[in-house]
């Protein structure tokens, strides 16, 4: 039976991400992971890196990426970054993320989005007081 992304929490549904990007993330050192959020379901995601880097006319060496200790550090701080995440329903987290001495670095980036065509529904709808005067 296939679950519907909207009844899973946020949480999980970010394990979920990081699970799917496992393999990815074994070959990169550095980048940023990304995760599109709206009404607090995650639609897309993925990784936004520069693999190659050039110096002086020839690729230097690729080194290694993120080992599985990194991984599972990464993922916890992921999500333990949802606990800052307030009242927003939309919105995109971004995880810029490094290996520097051995150590897995994440700076996160919570973006909230509102839509003004709904806030104006919203407050150009008559209150109860409105409607009162207007039948006087």
């Amino acid at each position: 039976m296939k679950e519907d992304l909207g009844q899973l929490s946020l949480m999980r549904q970010l394990d979920i991400v990081f699970k799917e990007l496992d393999h990815e993330l074994a070959g990169l050192s550095s980048g940023i992971v990304f995760v599109q959020i709206r009404n607090n379901v995650i639609g897309k995601f993925g990784i936004r890196h520069n693999p190659i880097a050039g110096k002086g006319g020839t690729f230097a060496v690729v080194e290694p990426g993120l080992s599985v200790k990194h991984r599972e550090d990464f993922r916890h701080m992921a999500l333990e970054t949802l606990n800052h995440k307030r009242s927003w329903t939309h919105g995109e987290i971004a995880f810029d993320f490094a290996v520097r001495q051995g150590i897995i670095l994440v700076d996160a980036t919570l973006e909230s989005n509102y839509n003004m065509a709904n806030l104006m529904i919203r407050y150009n709808k008559p209150t109860y007081r409105d409607r009162a005067a207007n039948s006087e």
